[in-house]
């Protein structure tokens, strides 16, 4: 058992310092709106901090899930950030899912500090994280992702090192890239078979035991078909993160014609007011288009 620090607690860092506590690791949080770290502790135990520096006092692993690069960058650094608190040897273990840039820019600043840096974003919604079943793709040192894995078991389903930093954040992109066209796909099935007459149920039970079959079309089609987005993961959200796949097709000379098409869709979805929507929402932009 490990003492943990844990900064954020949302939807999916919430559940997750949970599975984390209930392991019988020693965790303290911290969270931006500091009531609800100190709710956290009251509900299931562990500690909270002000500041992600007190959080990381004296802790073997700190592990991050915020919202973006800039939240990442203010609990890392300066001087109430994570790194400020952190003993030579401990390990960050960073579940947001931000650039590759700014992955490798922390992992030098933490490597100067003789921190060791593990990029791990996750996949599988707010479900994975409540039923500990998160896909973890991982980046950083074999000894630093050796060390974290064990800690990361309380809520994964499996947790891969796939390379050097950012190769984490690399294989999230990949993992975005593919959503994107699945439901955008699935979208488009389902409502060619509105436009048919057809029961989409009865048409999904037969579609999904074949090729078409999916984690999507398994989870998300009865919702769609109901015209029910008040859940899951977010139109801007989903955004956030398709800009950084396209930001890096730049660099690295990519063509994602299709993840660019469907960016562009999820931005008409927002202009329907579908912000917050769940990402298989797509649909909406079809029915609303006649």
């Amino acid at each position: 058992m490990a003492k943990v620090a844990f900064l954020g607690l949302g939807v999916m860092g919430g559940p997750m310092a949970r599975h984390l506590q209930a392991a019988g690791h020693d965790v303290t949080v911290y969270n931006r709106t500091a009531a609800k770290s100190a709710a956290w502790a009251k509900a299931h135990g562990g500690a909270s901090a002000a500041t992600p520096r007190e959080a990381a006092a004296g802790a073997d692993f700190v592990m991050a899930c915020v919202g973006n690069d800039d939240d990442l960058r203010s609990v890392c650094v300066g001087g109430d950030g994570a790194f400020a608190g952190m003993a030579a040897g401990s390990v960050f273990v960073d579940h947001t899912t931000v650039s590759a840039a700014v992955t490798r820019e922390l992992s030098a600043v933490a490597e100067a500090s003789g921190i060791a840096f593990v990029d791990a974003p996750i996949s599988g919604g707010q479900a994975g994280a409540e039923n500990a079943a998160l896909s973890i793709m991982c980046g950083g040192a074999q000894a630093a992702f050796d060390r974290a894995a064990p800690v990361m078991d309380a809520y994964a389903r499996i947790c891969r090192r796939i390379g050097d930093s950012g190769a984490g954040q690399l294989t999230k992109m990949c993992n975005q890239i593919a959503i994107a066209g699945l439901v955008q796909g699935l979208s488009e099935a389902l409502h060619f078979a509105e436009k048919s007459g057809l029961d989409g149920r009865a048409v999904v039970e037969v579609i999904s035991q074949g090729a078409a079959g999916s984690w999507q079309m398994s989870n998300r089609y009865e919702t769609m078909i109901d015209d029910e987005f008040e859940h899951g993961f977010a139109v801007d959200w989903m955004r956030k993160d398709l800009g950084i796949c396209l930001s890096a097709a730049d660099e690295n000379g990519a063509s994602l014609p299709v993840t660019a098409l469907v960016d562009q869709f999820y931005k008409d979805v927002q202009n329907l007011g579908g912000a917050r929507w769940d990402t298989s929402s797509l649909i909406k932009r079809l029915r609303a288009l006649g």
